[in-house]
């Protein structure tokens, strides 16, 4: 094609900033943001990659989830998931949570289109068509989707067993099964004025407790399997960790990874990685293990338990 020019993943840059661009800074080019591969001295001109993935500040207090819309903050150089007043970039590629100040972020040519997003594309009376720019950007939102969007996979609080090493008690035991009685405690928050259930561990109480999930066929895995909760504290004494540990499938060596730092007293939800690389082909189940860490003077409650992870395309 004659008049073909280029891919459009690299542009060139007119530094007049004042000051020299630093390689791997955000610049925001109109409505775009590129990334600078080298540095660009002020008054002169330099590359910006358009497309890829980066890591860049982001607003320590917001807390990211994979595939989460993220916007540029112009004034203080960071993304945020504040769209107002600043302008989209990309979605986020991993997650990122409160007190983490960086995120990395996909970045690409379809995020133009995606400015526009499916939410306020509407089709059009009877007899008339739906703008080009509209299902363009409709069908970029939905392959993003497709492609970042963590999926999710729920763990009732009613399936958990109390254990030992995974093994769950006899039947005198109750197989383990929780209860107002048992260790930890399964019950309402406060009876009937809040019913939601809890599982609450007492001051030195540190049994595990196990879950088992069978995975979708669109688990991707070769990406992180994350771990979520909501737990807090019955005091502001002790900040436990939670051991998490985990098995895919049968005859699986035992992961050990950490859920940091449970602090203060309102609920709020904190997160536990499986890495990619224990993440094995094939995986079909998980199964993990809870257990609290050293809170010799506080309570520990959790609310809710569910497992994110990124979705594969299916080819079969």
């Amino acid at each position: 094609m004659k008049n073909y020019k280029e891919t459009g993943e690299r542009i060139q840059y007119a530094n007049s900033s004042g000051s020299t661009i630093t390689s791997g800074t955000a610049v925001l080019v109109g409505s775009r943001l590129g990334v600078a591969t080298g540095d660009i001295a002020n008054n002169t001109t330099g590359i910006l990659a358009m497309n890829g993935v980066f890591n860049l500040p982001k607003l320590s207090t917001d807390v990211v989830t994979q595939g989460a819309k993220l916007y540029w903050d112009d004034t203080n150089k960071r993304l945020t998931l504040t769209s107002t007043s600043n302008t989209f970039a990309g979605y986020a590629h991993k997650a990122a949570g409160n007190g983490v100040t960086t995120v990395d972020i996909v970045i690409s040519m379809s995020d133009a289109m995606s400015a526009t997003d499916a939410a306020s594309t509407t089709i059009a009376d009877a007899g008339g068509f739906t703008a080009a720019g509209n299902v363009e950007a409709a069908l970029a939102e939905i392959y993003q989707h497709l492609k970042t969007a963590q999926a999710f996979i729920p763990i009732s609080l009613h399936s958990l067993r109390e254990a030992t090493n995974f093994d769950v008690g006899n039947i005198a035991a109750n197989g383990g099964l929780l209860a107002s009685d048992t260790t930890p405690v399964l019950s309402a928050i406060n009876d009937a004025t809040d019913g939601c259930q809890r599982v609450l561990w007492a001051a030195s109480n540190n049994d595990q407790v196990i879950a088992q999930v069978p995975l979708p066929p669109d688990l991707d895995p070769a990406a992180d399997v994350v771990v979520h909760i909501r737990a807090a504290m019955g005091g502001t004494t002790n900040t436990p960790d939670i051991t998490l540990d985990s098995f895919f499938n049968e005859g699986d060596t035992k992961v050990v990874d950490t859920i940091a730092a449970i602090t203060g007293t309102g609920y709020a939800e904190y997160t536990g990685t499986i890495a990619a690389a224990d993440v094995p082909a094939g995986a079909q189940a998980l199964t993990i293990g809870l257990t609290p860490g050293a809170h010799t003077t506080d309570t520990l409650a959790i609310s809710a338990i569910w497992i994110e992870y990124k979705r594969k395309v299916l080819t079969a």
